[in-house]
């Protein structure tokens, strides 16, 4: 079982927000996560597994499965993509927190948990990961997902 205390983990580090769509597409294959999204004060929650998306008429597309989280995401939003972890409610917690250039949150998406509240020890090792090597890791096809550039406009 991996182990790891908020108390352990030193400044949060980040990705750079060219690295969202392979990130993105590394989530979708993972467990369930947790997708917040934060607006005028109102959170809006999707618990489940975070859906496959492509690229199409300038937004990075989540076309998952129904019911489910779909969406249309605007990559060269993304600037910065924070490695957070802290206590939440006694409990420690993991989030990829996607950041403007402004450096606000537009989304976050927290490692997912089991039926007992455990968070899943694949996600968290590789979060840990990311977080002390700054990269990506590989994807199942052997290596990191290329980032396609989305034309403005």
């Amino acid at each position: 079982m991996i182990t790891a205390s908020i108390d352990n983990i030193e400044h949060p580090e980040s990705l750079p927000g060219e690295q969202a769509q392979a990130l993105l597409t590394l989530l979708s294959q993972w467990r369930n996560t947790t997708t917040i999204i934060i607006v005028a004060g109102c959170v809006f929650e999707f618990k489940g597994t975070f859906p496959p998306g492509e690229l199409g008429h300038g937004y990075f597309n989540l076309n998952g499965e129904l019911p489910g989280l779909h969406g249309h995401l605007k990559l060269q939003a993304i600037q910065n993509i924070r490695l957070m972890a802290k206590q939440h409610r006694g409990m420690d917690s993991y989030a990829f927190v996607f950041e403007d250039r402004k450096g606000g949150t537009i989304f976050k998406i927290y490692l997912g948990r089991d039926a007992n509240g455990t968070i899943h020890p694949e996600q968290l090792t590789a979060f840990l990961d990311m977080k002390r090597t700054g990269k990506l890791p590989e994807l199942a096809t052997g290596s990191t997902a290329p980032v396609e550039k989305i034309a403005e406009g």
